[in-house]
């Protein structure tokens, strides 16, 4: 249906299984949602930083040793897709210090689910780094178009994009990769499918609302 190797699922341990579980329920509060939330995010944006280029490089040890191991071979910077985007942006500072962060705003109508285009604000440099894009759902896949369609027309190599989410859909993955081949993407969980609300099932209902508390989106 895909190419594997483009798509990248953390392990289903039973740490986030748990974590899963917590997240998806209805009955959890704001507050949960978001703590339970964030130690999701932190294990994606942790495989996401795994997949850039990495070179050789030693240090010297206080006992007079050395130690060889590894360093960024590249500059690296962070786009989140506003709103739901900006969730990760906590858990991505706490994990990548000083880390350069861009927005795009992709406005989705809520009666057609067609996504548009209408703002960005990004580094100068963008087109010379490795971006990690922050979106936590891949539902139909037409924010995730937008927001990379930015990205390309400013520069950035499509190898060079890795897209983090929370959850993606099957139907998402499909078109997403179909479109950009060599786009790599970080996800915890594909789920089964997209119901006719464009919701994903078992899914988490309304990740925004949820996490920014601005509706009571629990129970959907």
């Amino acid at each position: 249906m895909f190419c594997e190797n483009a798509v990248h699922v953390l392990p289903q341990t039973n740490q986030l299984l748990s974590l899963h579980l917590q997240i998806r329920d209805k009955t959890t509060s704001q507050e949960d949602f978001i703590y339970y939330s964030d130690q999701v995010i932190r294990l994606l944006l942790e495989a996401g930083i795994n997949l850039l280029p990495f070179r050789s490089q030693s240090v010297v040890t206080p006992i007079g040793e050395t130690f060889e191991g590894l360093e960024l071979a590249t500059d690296v910077c962070a786009v989140s897709v506003i709103r739901a985007g900006e969730s990760m942006e906590t858990e991505l500072r706490s994990v990548f210090a000083g880390i350069p962060l861009g927005k795009i705003l992709v406005q989705r109508d809520k009666e057609t689910k067609l996504a548009t285009y209408s703002y960005s604000n990004l580094p100068e440099d963008i087109a010379s780094r490795h971006v990690l894009l922050l979106e936590p759902m891949l539902a139909t896949g037409g924010s995730a178009i937008e927001a990379l369609n930015v990205l390309l027309e400013h520069g950035v190599k499509e190898e060079n994009i890795i897209f983090i989410n929370l959850l993606a859909s099957p139907d998402g993955i499909k078109r997403i990769t179909e479109a950009y081949p060599k786009l790599r993407i970080v996800t915890s969980s594909i789920e089964k499918r997209m119901n006719e609300h464009a919701f994903m099932v078992p899914g988490i209902g309304d990740f925004g609302d949820r996490y920014f508390g601005t509706q009571d989106s629990g129970a959907r």
